[in-house]
């Protein structure tokens, strides 16, 4: 079983649920196996005594996982600690009153543990599947995180706005566990994104990908600024650090081993936005997981020495690494989980809580 926890920056994992092909095996998981997988995941986690693991969104075939609360409620019957969370939700085309008490519902399940993070998302599938139009995709996800955060703080609410109907004295049920489910903003890079998430006074996850995390720092001031100017508590405005990961007992191991299934991944993902780049070289690979990239991968110093350097940067209050892409085999997931919750959780907790 895992450590105790201590007061540095919390550490966790997160997944969209890709399905791909194993570049190493040519075999491929059905959906309901990823799923199973992504069970069993956080239960490591869980029991490892990480902080924190989420699951995102997507409606497509090659993903597992489109009714995050669904998965996330199984979770908590697995789990004891660990905060759940979306990763995110795609809340230009959900309703939040449904959204709402979902994740009200989880938080009760969980007694406590439930979080939501919202973003406009990097796929648009979900749009024509819902039957929103993406040019009204900016003023969706602004009129819906308007009316999720009142439905967070009231029990009745009566509200009008523009894509939904109206509620006139309308009951919001069941009511969470915590007083407020705690809601986060993820912003993949634009200066808009962050500095909303300031005004509304929720925490800013940032997807930092690749390449030097310096040029983030901008966007973290912005969002303080912002959320001090709107009247909110520097402590209460919370930022995250989510990327990609992979853990092993070195770092040239590391790169072996990651590299058939990063360039999979990109592969994939490119096809299904309609490019077609093809794999990712082996020395640009290398340029990607050089030590001064946003790339967490390498051996548990290398990938605690990538944290703590993004923490100087940006004094973060949670880090979260996606580790399971491009059709990484479960027991590399599992081995990787033990190694980031045993070997660089102790040393980033140590160092941020000083």
């Amino acid at each position: 079983m895992g450590q105790e926890r201590n007061t540095g920056i919390e550490i966790g994992l997160y997944t969209l649920g890709d399905i791909c092909v194993d570049p190493n095996t040519g075999q491929t998981v059905s959906a309901g196996q990823r799923i199973k997988e992504i069970m069993a995941a956080a239960t490591l986690a869980d029991e490892a005594g990480l902080d924190v693991f989420g699951v995102g969104e997507h409606h497509r075939l090659d993903y597992a996982t489109s009714a995050v609360p669904v998965v996330l409620a199984a979770i908590t019957q697995k789990t004891k600690r660990i905060k759940l969370t979306s990763t995110t939700t795609v809340l230009s085309t959900v309703d939040p009153v449904r959204l709402f008490e979902d994740f009200a519902t989880l938080d009760l399940l969980s007694e406590g543990r439930a979080e939501i993070m919202a973003g406009r998302g990097a796929f648009i599938e979900s749009f024509p599947l819902f039957g929103y139009e993406i040019n009204d995709y900016d003023a969706l996800f602004s009129e819906n995180i308007d009316l999720f955060l009142k439905l967070n703080e009231n029990e009745r609410i009566t509200w009008d706005g523009h894509f939904r109907s109206s509620l006139k004295n309308a009951e919001i049920a069941p009511r969470p566990f915590q007083n407020q489910i705690p809601v986060w903003i993820g912003v993949g890079g634009t200066q808009e994104s962050a500095a909303r998430a300031g005004r509304l006074g929720v925490g800013m996850a940032l997807a930092i990908l690749g390449g030097d995390p310096v040029r983030f720092k901008p966007l973290v001031e912005l969002y303080r600024n912002a959320g001090i100017a709107a009247g909110h508590e520097l402590e209460k405005l919370k930022v995250g650090v989510t990327g990609h990961g992979y853990i092993s007992k070195t770092t040239q191991q590391a790169k072996d081993e990651f590299y058939p299934y990063y360039s999979n991944y990109w592969s994939n993902v490119n096809r299904q936005r309609g490019m077609t780049s093809g794999k990712i070289s082996k020395s640009d690979f290398e340029s990607m997981t050089g030590p001064d990239t946003a790339l967490f991968v390498g051996s548990p110093q290398q990938i605690a020495e990538k944290i703590l350097r993004q923490h100087e940067l940006f004094g973060h209050q949670r880090f979260m690494a996606q580790i399971d892409i491009g059709g990484i085999p479960f027991k590399k997931i599992a081995e990787g989980i033990e190694l980031l919750a045993t070997e660089v959780a102790p040393i980033v907790r140590r160092e941020t809580s000083k």
